[in-house]
């Protein structure tokens, strides 16, 4: 089952308590203080794992803590600092506070930490307190409380490229076509139901990442069908393909739909480099294809899902925009 969206509750370990304590040797009837520091508080700690692809196990779990330190001894000595606990996420993971509304972080490499609850410190032991005037404290530092929070994780697919376009435009089958990827597909809308994946290889050593995600309907954006709770896994994509059935009524106005309810969603969406391709034309002859497209201005790639017809092509194309913003960033 595909996850994208949990709420757990946090909590780092609390600091040992100081230690109370006076040494008491054989011909030292009366030492001084000698009572130890407490332990600091454990962490808690998020890990980007490449191997998760789901926030499924947080249904599951909601509530993570980390150890407690202990408490300090006699004879000056520290009590042991708390176990950290590690929370591994898939790559691509937003942890965002819930009472501020911030990001706390955003796990977006394979290994990456973040500390997003610091452990309490240990209070300190009586030893500390000791004065001119005062050679005996009774006084001890008490461990300080670990960091709680309440926190939302928010999965966020990374891929180069992401498949747009209405229910049934036949994203499934070119993820298909394309990638090793063997998602859902039937001839019927909304067979995706979930975001899928697929690795694109151009040559040895090169390769992207595309990304599939259920079809946008018009109102996606404000919640319609399945679009609002996958629009998000665009927002990472460095490029974006628009897939239009070449058998739409309105090929002009689709493209404008699809563009209206990204940019909606995300005005950055709407800049964002983008190809489009018209999907399915093994349906018509060529020049039914001409007579279909003759008044869609906007440049477009030809593309078969099913004869793979067109898709060297298309592979250029998203090679070369790839390369294109790679060379810009690099600039």
């Amino acid at each position: 089952m595909f996850i994208d969206y949990v709420e757990i509750d946090v909590k780092a370990g609390d600091g040992g308590h100081g230690c109370l304590s006076f040494r008491r040797e054989k011909y030292i009837p009366k030492g001084g203080p000698d009572g130890g520091d407490g332990g600091h508080g454990g962490n808690i700690i998020f890990r980007a794992e490449s191997s998760l692809t789901t926030l499924l196990d947080f249904r599951y779990k909601k509530k993570y803590r980390a150890e407690n330190g202990n408490p300090g001894q006699g004879s000056l000595k520290t009590g042991k600092s708390g176990d950290d606990t590690v929370i591994k996420v898939p790559v691509g993971t937003i942890v965002k506070n819930i009472e501020s509304g911030n990001i706390i972080a955003d796990l977006d490499q394979d290994g990456k930490t973040a500390l997003i609850a610091r452990g309490g410190k240990g209070g300190r032991g009586n030893n500390h307190f000791k004065t001119a005037t005062n050679q005996t404290p009774r006084k001890v530092g008490p461990g300080r409380p670990g960091e709680e929070f309440r926190l939302a994780l928010e999965l966020k697919l990374l891929a180069d490229v992401g498949l747009v376009g209405l229910p049934n435009a036949g994203k499934s089958t070119m993820l298909s076509r394309l990638s090793e990827a063997r998602p859902k597909i039937a001839d019927y809308p909304f067979t995706t139901l979930v975001p899928n994946l697929g690795i694109v290889k151009l040559r040895e050593f090169k390769s992207f990442v595309m990304a599939d995600i259920p079809g946008i309907i018009a109102g996606a954006s404000e919640g319609k069908g399945l679009g609002i709770q996958f629009l998000k896994h665009i927002q990472r994509t460095r490029v974006i393909l628009y897939l239009i059935d070449i058998t739409d009524n309105d090929i002009s106005a689709t493209l404008s739909t699809l563009r209206n309810e990204l940019g909606d969603f995300d005005r950055s969406l709407v800049t964002r480099p983008s190809l489009i391709v018209i999907n399915k034309i093994d349906l018509f002859e060529k020049s039914e294809i001409e007579s279909i497209l003759k008044e869609f201005k906007e440049d477009y790639i030809l593309f078969s899902g099913v004869s793979g017809e067109g898709r060297q092509e298309l592979l250029n194309r998203i090679e070369n925009e790839l390369d294109r913003q790679k060379e810009m960033e690099t600039a």
